[in-house]
């Protein structure tokens, strides 16, 4: 058997970000961004900083062959520039 690594699950908590943003990033009207997301036509993947980024969560928006990159803090603020 493979030896086991130890994986620190932390509570449960939602980041709230404003999907305007992603949306215009996207290039799409906000009503056609969160239809999409209900349609599960935008994936998402968000990842949990460490180190020096504690704290931080770096959360992509895929759409097609277009991707859109942030880092918000706990309260969803967005850290930095939004990335395509």
């Amino acid at each position: 058997m493979a030896k086991s690594i130890p994986i620190r699950l932390t509570p449960e908590f939602e980041i709230g970000i404003d999907g305007a943003q992603v949306a215009s990033a996207f290039e799409l009207a906000t009503d056609e961004f969160k239809r999409l997301l209900d349609d599960r036509k935008i994936a998402q993947l968000c990842e949990r900083g460490t180190g020096v980024d504690e704290g931080l969560y770096r959360t992509t928006f895929y759409y097609g062959q277009k991707r859109v990159r942030l880092v918000v803090d706990r309260e969803g603020r967005i850290v930095g520039a939004i990335e395509r």
